[in-house]
């Protein structure tokens, strides 16, 4: 699913088919490039001047579009550097993804130094953010959006019944053609998990290290799973937080979201139940979620201020991201209560053909979904789906399920999803929140099985999305910390309460 600040808001965000050939397992490691990186100023609006002098430090890296053509044309991978400052304690470089697949990562590490990130983790590691290929200043693409069309997210609408999956098909196969008519440089193709994963190698190669360790969110988990994966040797210490569950994303992995938001909403729904004479929204959770239930119902008959039942849908499941969103969505569910309009915050404003300002994010997650794996190109597909989503979970399942552009794109996949690895030592730490709404904990639990011996899994008794630094339990702080900063891995899989 914005930058590290709104982690997978980009994601916003058997029945696949399988992939013709065996799955990517291992790569050829990158060898050290003639010319060394040379670091320099990071590009405006990298860095916000209000917070002080700038921290960081920006460079490219080239890397082959195609790596069947290794040797044909090149794209450069900007990447940025908050360096150590202790020399003595420094151990290598801490590579970083914000998730999406489309999040801007440049401004990371920086973002992660204000928000706490422990200072023996600064001294241990050089942290290095990037814009992954597609995205901002590495070799951008674009489908072209704009800001009055009907696909506005890259979460489908909410469908009320068969007819409506239909409709938005209608839409999936504009998009897709789109994208493909408005890639002018026959770039999206090659914008894919496993690519960037080889990415990744060619910057720890640039860098001159012999290993690189890794911390990514959401979207982020998958490209690390991916990179240790397939540079297993390469790999150093690899902190997957708030998982998908694998190295890609496809219409099973995006249906969790339906799950996500039914684990999560109840922190909200006590959280407002316990303040009903403030909002009026319900005296127990059960009412709140009636509420719910009866707005949406409302706005899907009639719409106000740009506000429908799919915005507000979407709204609220954005809202169990934060626990800091919950005041003001409280708010907006008063104003829809007791006037009708949805206040201040409004839906969605008339477009006016303007080139969305999240055209790019939007693209690249399109790219990296639909080019990762197969997706069920029967429309039938997606109404059972639908359908049985709508009854398990019927917060939000109607929509995770609905049809994506990737059911008709035709520039990928070009190879098949790049399979786990659980050989080699326990290298990788799995933390996730027991209740987060897009990547429910089912997902940290797939990915540790997944791995085997190989990984260790913390769930934390929380709520939301982004567990490590991005949270505030202590007891989870202290184990990832522990293990980036002295190799400390766990033994088991374990729990963090709630502090």
């Amino acid at each position: 699913m914005n930058r590290q600040r709104n982690l997978s808001l980009l994601a916003v965000l058997g029945l696949t088919g399988a992939l013709a050939g065996a799955p990517i397992v291992g790569a050829e490691p990158a060898e050290d490039p003639p010319a060394q990186v040379r670091w320099g100023a990071c590009p405006e609006g990298v860095e916000d001047p209000a917070t002080g002098p700038a921290q960081l430090q920006c460079a490219t890296v080239p890397v082959p579009l195609n790596y069947s053509e290794p040797e044909g044309s090149q794209i450069e991978i900007m990447i940025s550097r908050l360096a150590s400052k202790n020399p003595d304690k420094r151990r290598g470089v801490l590579l970083l993804n914000p998730g999406g697949p489309g999040g801007a990562g440049l401004d990371q590490p920086a973002f992660l130094a204000a928000q706490g990130l422990p200072a023996d983790v600064l001294d241990s590691y050089d942290v290095i953010g990037m814009d992954t290929r597609g995205v901002g200043h590495s070799a951008p693409v674009s489908c072209g959006f704009t800001d009055d069309q009907a696909y506005f997210g890259n979460i489908p609408p909410y469908a009320v019944n068969d007819a409506a999956v239909t409709e938005r098909a209608a839409v999936a196969q504009g998009v897709a053609e789109q994208c493909a008519a408005n890639d002018h440089e026959g770039r999206l193709r090659f914008v894919s998990t496993a690519n960037m994963a080889r990415d990744l190698d060619r910057i720890r190669a640039a860098l001159g290290e012999d290993k690189a360790s890794f911390l990514g969110y959401s979207y982020g988990t998958a490209l690390g799973a991916a990179y240790a994966s397939m540079f297993p040797r390469q790999a150093d210490r690899i902190v997957l937080d708030s998982n998908i569950g694998d190295t890609y994303l496809d219409h099973e992995g995006m249906r969790l979201y339906g799950l996500g938001m039914e684990e999560t909403f109840p922190d909200f729904a006590k959280w407002a139940a316990d303040r009903h004479d403030t909002y009026g929204l319900g005296r127990t959770p059960e009412q709140v979620r009636r509420t719910y239930l009866t707005l949406a119902e409302r706005l899907d008959a009639n719409p106000v201020d740009g506000m429908d039942g799919n915005l507000f849908r979407f709204g609220t499941f954005f809202t169990l991201y934060r626990p800091a969103l919950y005041a003001p969505a409280a708010e907006s569910w008063r104003s829809l209560l007791e006037t009708g309009h949805p206040g201040p915050a409004g839906g969605r404003p008339p477009g006016t053909g303007a080139a969305s300002p999240n055209d790019n994010a939007w693209s690249v997650f399109l790219a990296v979904t639909c080019n990762d794996a197969e997706w069920p190109e029967d429309i039938g597909t997606y109404q059972r789906a639908v359908a049985e989503d709508r009854e398990r979970h019927p917060l939000y399942g109607a929509a995770a399920a609905n049809v994506m552009p990737c059911a008709y794109w035709k520039l990928g996949p070009s190879e098949p999803p790049v399979r786990i690895d659980d050989t080699g030592p326990a290298d990788v730490l799995i933390v996730q929140n027991q209740r987060d709404p897009v990547t429910p904990l089912r997902g940290g639990e797939l990915l540790d099985e997944k791995f085997g011996q190989r990984s260790r899994l913390v769930s934390v008794d929380g709520s939301g999305h982004g567990v490590y630094v991005l949270g505030a339990n202590s007891c989870v702080s202290d184990v990832v910390t522990g293990y980036l900063v002295d190799g400390t891995m766990l033994e088991n899989d374990m729990t963090c309460r709630a502090n």
